[in-house]
């Protein structure tokens, strides 16, 4: 059973970088847990919660609630900047 932590990491309104996690989890799995085997991906999951920390510390300083947008919202911001 999932504790209502792990749901809530396992919920894409709430992760934004739901996707990059589970794949450098993959490539850790497919790799024997070699970290140097998975740079590329550390790498884009540190860039999507950097970039995704961002926009929520902008909303947050603008009063905008919910601080970080639902999944569909972020579609929207991405699609917005090509």
């Amino acid at each position: 059973r999932m504790s209502r932590h792990a749901k809530k990491l396992r919920d894409h309104d709430i992760n934004p970088c739901l996707a990059e996690t589970d794949a450098t989890t993959k490539c850790m799995d497919d790799n024997n847990y070699k970290k140097d085997m998975c740079t590329d991906y550390f790498l884009k999951y540190k860039n999507c919660r950097k970039f995704w920390h961002g926009i929520m510390m902008q909303r947050k300083r603008n009063g905008v609630k919910p601080e970080m947008p639902s999944a569909e919202e972020r579609k929207k911001i991405l699609e917005s900047m090509g």
